[in-house]
């Protein structure tokens, strides 16, 4: 089957050819819309579930209110990270680090009545205190420690007790 078309133009092809390509192409295409098709069908599913029981007014509406929260949990989290922050200045100048020492100041009373009680904040800044149980009656006194050193000369049990408190949270 020749095409006169094709004669006078000096190709010499055989009409057949051309329609098989052409079948051939339409046969892809076919093929492409189909699977075109299944993939809107798929998008379109998608969409119906997220739009599921809402419109899109409301869906909007919704999304407004989602990036309030957020806006709102920001300002919330800021607020508590400086609330944190101070707390962690004031804990600074608390008391953190504790060391106890019980003994028996004389050797006679027996019950270890007598004790030292070291106190000291993060620095070890703070006190001891030296409780002395007698036969007399009950003395106490107090030191002062800073940077974890007394100006004055500490018992073997204040000197226990300050090194509890330094080492407290070792």
């Amino acid at each position: 089957m020749n095409s006169n078309l094709f004669n006078s133009l000096g190709l010499n092809i055989d009409i057949a050819y051309i329609i098989i390509c052409l079948v051939l192409i339409i046969l892809i295409m076919i093929v492409m819309l189909i699977l075109q098709n299944k993939k809107i069908k798929a998008i379109k599913a998608q969409i119906a579930k997220f739009m599921k029981g809402k419109d899109a007014a409301s869906l909007e509406d919704e999304i407004v209110a989602l990036f309030e929260d957020n806006k709102f949990i920001k300002i919330e989290t800021e607020k508590n990270r400086k609330n944190i922050n101070d707390l962690y200045n004031r804990l600074a100048f608390c008391f953190q680090k504790i060391g106890i020492v019980k003994y028996d100041a004389f050797n006679q009373m027996g019950g270890q009545l007598s004790y030292s009680l070291a106190l000291l904040d993060e620095d070890n800044n703070g006190f001891i205190l030296n409780s002395v149980h007698s036969s007399d009656g009950n003395y106490t006194y107090s030191k002062e420690i800073k940077n974890g050193l007394c100006n004055l000369e500490l018992g073997d049990e204040e000197q226990q007790a300050l090194d509890k408190a330094i080492n407290y949270l070792n």
